[in-house]
């Protein structure tokens, strides 16, 4: 089974830096020449040199356990529950001196991507790569087999972080700490169906993008090439910095189309240091449930416009409550800076440490006022 990204809608499918790899020049792309003419498109070359040995392939073998009596077939042929499949059931387990009925440990493989972003061997993927992980290897891209261990994961990023467990001196790549334009050129690499590694180039088509997978979507969308197998994998901008590591593809086949999707570097850049800090990644939580304020609400609450988010309820003895927050409230600003909407509010509080002070300014029967909270931690 290769792990290469979720599967979304009609067929989805689809893993900071301590500093930089080290460049005697920037690698941006170089135009080529084309009979005697001087082409616009550009030459990647120099920059997947330079970036490729940070790259590396990661493979996954989880421990599974199969129900008794389950799996896909019975055994033989015969149909899971016949009298004669359990029968050999049993007699198979006797000859592997287990006891019988007890579910038989199975073992699975899967295969992503990842890149080191320290020198001292962390590397970055998804969860999902190595979600249920018993054994964890590095293919580095001069063939090398690394091992490592799984130091965190954070399941709503899709995020988890590796370190090698032998000492050594790698190569490692640098997060961009520049927002990427629509329209910027990016360069995709990876493992794709467990070919090895592999570049791709294409588009920043899209950014902000919300596909549904959980309250912090965030992605960006990108055309570059991207298969099962590139999850985990970096997109580097022409400066040969990450800019985003791709996690999914939106897909009716399960293969390319060209909308791809990549968590960016600045949340990648807060999720790594928790992970490396904690092995976990603490939110802030402030206890509220939100939705959109529309055309229609904003009219009816006096707003000028339809911006903010709109409580539907606190919790008992949240932050929220205990601030004074309560139904029907529009929240348009926190500590000073506005909410564009609910999806904002919730990305804004995650990124505030449990255990400080915040200020939250709410609409409420035609004005503005203005709360204080203790900001909690966001329950796992």
């Amino acid at each position: 089974m290769i792990a290469g990204a979720a599967t979304i809608g009609i067929g989805l499918a689809a893993g900071i830096a301590d500093g930089a790899l080290k460049l005697d020049h920037p690698a941006f792309a170089q135009p080529i020449q084309l009979s005697g003419v001087q082409s616009q498109l550009p030459s990647f070359a120099d920059m997947v040199d330079k970036v490729k040995p940070a790259v590396v392939s990661v493979r996954v073998k989880t421990r599974l356990v199969a129900e008794n009596g389950g799996g896909e077939g019975g055994i033989e042929g015969l149909p899971p529950g016949h009298p004669l499949e359990r029968f050999f059931r049993r007699f198979e387990e006797e000859e592997r001196g287990m006891r019988p009925g007890r579910p038989q440990p199975r073992q699975g493989m899967s295969q992503g991507s990842g890149f080191f972003v320290s020198q001292d061997g962390y590397v970055v993927t998804n969860n999902h790569v190595v979600q249920n992980a018993d054994e964890v290897q590095l293919v580095t891209n001069d063939g090398k087999t690394l091992n490592a261990k799984v130091i965190g994961t954070d399941p709503r990023t899709d995020l988890a972080l590796l370190k090698v467990s032998d000492g050594g001196n790698y190569p490692f790549v640098q997060l961009s700490q520049a927002k990427p334009r629509i329209g910027d050129w990016v360069l995709a690499v990876g493992n794709p169906f467990g070919l090895g590694g592999t570049v791709t180039a294409g588009i920043v088509s899209a950014q902000g993008r919300d596909i549904g997978s959980g309250p912090y979507d965030d992605y960006l969308q990108i055309d570059a090439a991207v298969n099962r197998g590139n999850s985990g994998g970096p997109t580097f901008n022409q400066n040969g910095e990450v800019v985003g590591v791709n996690t999914a593809i939106f897909s009716p086949s399960g293969g390319n189309v060209g909308i791809a999707f990549a968590i960016p570097a600045s949340t990648v850049n807060q999720v790594v240091e928790a992970l490396k800090k904690d092995g976990k990644v603490a939110r802030g939580y402030i206890g509220v449930q939100i939705q959109p304020v529309t055309d229609e609400v904003a009219d009816a609450i006096g707003l000028k416009q339809a911006q903010g988010a709109l409580v539907a309820s606190a919790e008992r003895n949240s932050p929220a409550a205990k601030a004074g927050i309560r139904r029907g409230d529009t929240i348009l600003a926190l500590n000073g800076e506005k909410i564009s909407d609910a999806r904002e509010l919730s990305r804004r509080v995650a990124l505030l440490p449990p255990g400080s002070k915040a200020r939250i300014t709410v609409w409420r029967d035609g004005q503005e006022r203005e709360l204080s909270f203790e900001v909690g931690r966001l329950p796992s």
